[in-house]
């Protein structure tokens, strides 16, 4: 039986979250994966620690922290990169990201090497 969209979509986001606990030693509160057209769009909520939050309110410390956790996520890419292409059959050819500071958002943006939407 081939695998549904919203399949798909829930094995991502079960990847990453299993990814961000081991990788990173603790998960989001939540984590939402889309597909559209050749990418996957990920949101993960609830990034940062109070810690970091505090430590955010300084230009100074918003920019360590996300050097710091943009530094982290991109070591560990490889990962999940090859756990995308186990899942959806298809290469991960480019990442990108970005972390929010004010709302505690993560955004991960891979795109395929395929179309995978029309796939579905």
């Amino acid at each position: 039986m081939e695998k549904t969209k919203g399949v798909l979509e829930a094995e991502i986001s079960k990847v990453l979250t299993h990814w961000e606990k081991n990788y990173l030693g603790r998960g989001s509160v939540s984590v939402k994966a889309d597909i559209l057209r050749d990418m996957v769009v990920v949101v993960l909520r609830g990034v940062l620690t109070p810690a970091e939050y505090s430590v955010c309110r300084e230009k100074e410390g918003l920019l360590s922290v996300k050097e710091m956790r943009n530094s982290l996520v991109e070591s560990g890419v490889k990962e999940i990169k090859e756990a995308l292409l186990d899942i959806t059959g298809i290469e991960v050819v480019s990442f990108y990201t970005d972390l929010s500071t004010i709302t505690g958002e993560r955004i991960m943006v891979f795109r395929l090497s395929e179309d995978l939407q029309s796939k579905l």
